[in-house]
Order: structure tokens, then C-alpha cells, then sequence
């Protein structure tokens, strides 16, 4: 009678148990620099909003923190609630964007600027001699 054995070898190499600590390595990274961007926007938004005349403090809250900044740009912070509609979001975040170039005297180029290389731009206007004027028509 013939009888087959077979035989389940499960030793995971070396090389193996190497890969798995990289891979957590930098998995860890990842998230230490995903922190380390949300704090930093936060405290951006939190010098806006101060520049601005309000409380810095909205940069924590979600929602609140959008309704601020629609205050900020156009005059009215319900109009934040365009955000949900899908396809108008777009174009509301890029006429926000310039709304909040004007409102800090600064041109389309840096509007710009703002649209495509968001949170370096939002530095430049959080750390930079950008004042507050208002709000702007487009």
C-alpha cells in the first residue's frame, strides 16, 4: 500500500524576517510624516486665522475650520457648505483660493501658487508680512 506523505515546511528565511522590519520601518515613517504635515497645517491655518481676526483655535475644529475660512474669503461662512456637492466642490476651492489671495493682497500668481502647491503657499501667507484687507470681490 502506498501512502503519501507530504511535508509543510513553513521556516520563513532570513531574508524574509528583514524585509518585514523594513517594511514596518518605514510604515512608522510614513505615519510620523503624515503627523508631522497635520500638525504643521494646523498651525498655518491657526496664524491665518489670526491674521484674519479670528480665532485661531477654529484650525482644530473640521468643519468650523472651513466655515472660518469661507468667512474669511467670501464674506459668508454658510456658502462652505457648496463643499458638498460634487463637482461644484472644485470649483469652489479654486475660487477660495484666489478669494484668499485678494483677501491678503496678493496677485493671481500667487493664487495660483495657492491652487497648485497648497500648503507651501499657505506658509508663505501664515509666516510671511501678508495682512488681512478683507474680503475681495473677484
Amino acid at each position: 500500500m502506498n501512502s503519501f506523505h507530504y511535508r509543510l515546511d513553513f521556516d520563513i528565511p532570513g531574508n524574509l524576517d528583514i524585509l518585514g522590519g523594513i517594511t514596518a520601518g518605514v510604515f512608522f515613517l510614513s505615519i510620523l510624516f503624515v503627523l508631522a504635515v497635520a500638525v504643521f497645517s494646523i498651525v498655518i491655518m491657526w496664524r491665518i486665522f489670526e491674521k484674519a481676526g479670528e480665532h485661531g483655535w477654529a484650525a482644530i475644529i473640521p468643519f468650523y475650520q472651513n466655515y472660518v475660512l469661507f468667512k474669511i474669503t467670501w464674506g459668508q461662512g454658510w456658502l462652505f457648505l457648496l463643499l458638498f456637492l460634487p463637482i461644484i466642490n472644485i470649483v469652489t476651492c479654486i475660487i477660495t483660493m484666489i478669494k484668499l489671495a485678494k483677501a491678503f493682497n496678493k496677485d493671481g500668481a500667487f493664487a495660483v501658487g495657492l491652487i497648485f502647491l497648497n500648503i507651501i503657499f499657505l506658509a508663505i501667507l501664515a509666516f510671511g508680512e501678508a495682512r488681512y484687507s478683507g474680503v475681495k470681490s473677484l
